[in-house]
Parts: structure tokens; sequence; C-alpha cells
């Protein structure tokens, strides 16, 4: 195998490059007329806007997962169960993950004065990780 010598190109290389400097715009060039912009766009969804999409239906674009971790009371956690177990009722086997996004979703469809009332039930825990038994 010979090596090619400095400065030369392979053939993909040098016609990636040309197109690289064909779609540089030139400087000498003229702006192009543009059309005005509809001045009625449509806002961006707010976060209270797009929380309140219907629940059921997965949003088309790939999706950002993220992992967190958090800390609940016993009890909270054995309601996972029971509703596992109902759910399984009408042949829906469904993950913790899935109950938890789900209960998500109809909060941020409450209006206000219900969601408080939810947050008014739950009893703030101590932040951090529960210490190891034993």
């Amino acid at each position: 195998m010979s090596k090619s010598p400095v400065g030369a190109t392979t053939p993909k290389v040098a016609v990636k490059a040309a197109a690289k400097v064909a779609a540089a715009p030139s400087a000498k060039a003229k702006p192009t007329a543009r059309k005005p912009v509809a001045a009625a766009k449509p806002a961006a969804p707010t976060p209270a806007k797009a929380a309140a999409a219907p629940i059921g239906k997965p949003p088309k674009a790939k999706l950002k997962l993220v992992r967190d971790s958090f800390t609940m009371p016993q009890s909270d956690f054995e309601l996972i169960d029971v509703l596992k177990q109902r759910a399984m009722n009408f042949r829906h086997a469904v993950k913790k993950s899935e109950l938890l996004r789900a209960g998500l979703q109809v909060l941020a469809a409450l209006p206000d004065v219900q969601l408080e009332k939810a947050l008014a039930r739950i009893t703030p825990l101590k932040t951090g990780r529960p210490k190891k038994a034993g």
C-alpha cells in the first residue's frame, strides 16, 4: 500500500468539499426578496397547554428519556402494586413508570384549585436518600 501525498484528497472528500463551496453563499451575492411572514403565527404551546394534551396519544417525535430517582413512603409505594393489579383487571399490564406518567397527566389536567387540594393532602418528605436499615 502506498500512502497518498500530503494535500491529496480522495474523490469522496473532494466531492464533499466542492458541495460545501457550492452551498456557501457568496459575499457578492445580492439578497433575494423575501416574502412577508404572516403576522399571526400560532404561539408555541406553554407548559400548561402542553401538559393538557390528550391522554393516550403519544407524541410523534422521538422522546428524550430522563432517568431519575426519588423517595416515597411505603404506603404510596404499595399503591403502585394496587393500581397495577387494577389495570390487570381490564387486561392492561402496566409498569411503575407508566402509572407515574399517567398520574402526572391527570394532575396536569386538574384546575388549579383541585391541584392545590391534592398537593395539600401529601405529607412533605425530607430530601435525600433514606438511611439504610441495619
